[in-house]
């Protein structure tokens, strides 16, 4: 019998509120216990499953990439789509799609340029974000922006 650890169970949502597997649950403790450690090897944690709740929790109005497939677009055939993204991801054949330029008008009557991506694309992003957060969030518990200045005026008084 082949064992895989093909399931991972979630655990308890983390400071980003967004749900972890065991195995993430597990770079977030070692990025708790050792502040200096180099994480090298993550890309195991890039599962069907994270890329599956990856791609819902991406907004299902936003607007189109440049292929013009839309989030409801993609949710049909999903599994096999995820199934195909996790395995070219996994093998370095994936590659990301150009953004679509679009420009929003500004109060002065200037245009920001805006990247629109892919919803593939977007749902890479997410999953390593989500990868990722379980390290940054460790390394940033308790830092506070605003704390950090008030402590600087403290000083300067």
């Amino acid at each position: 019998m082949n064992k895989e650890n093909t399931h991972q169970p979630s655990t308890s949502p983390t400071q980003s509120e967004t749900r972890v597997s065991q195995g993430l649950e597990g770079v977030r403790k070692a990025a708790r216990e050792n502040k200096e450690l180099k994480f090298t090897a993550l890309l195991h944690h890039l599962t069907v499953d994270l890329l599956r709740e990856s791609f819902y929790s991406l907004r299902r109005k936003a607007a189109p990439g440049v292929d013009g497939v839309t989030w409801q677009e993609y949710e049909t055939g999903m599994e096999d789509r995820l199934v195909d993204l996790h395995s070219r991801v996994h093998r370095g054949a994936y590659r990301a799609k150009p953004s679509r330029r679009v420009y929003i008008e500004k109060e002065d009557g200037r245009q920001r340029p805006l990247g629109v991506a892919a919803v593939e694309d977007k749902i890479v992003q997410q999953a390593v974000t989500t990868i990722l957060n379980q390290i940054y969030e460790e390394d940033f518990l308790g830092f506070c922006v605003l704390q950090r200045y008030t402590d600087k005026e403290v000083m300067m008084t």
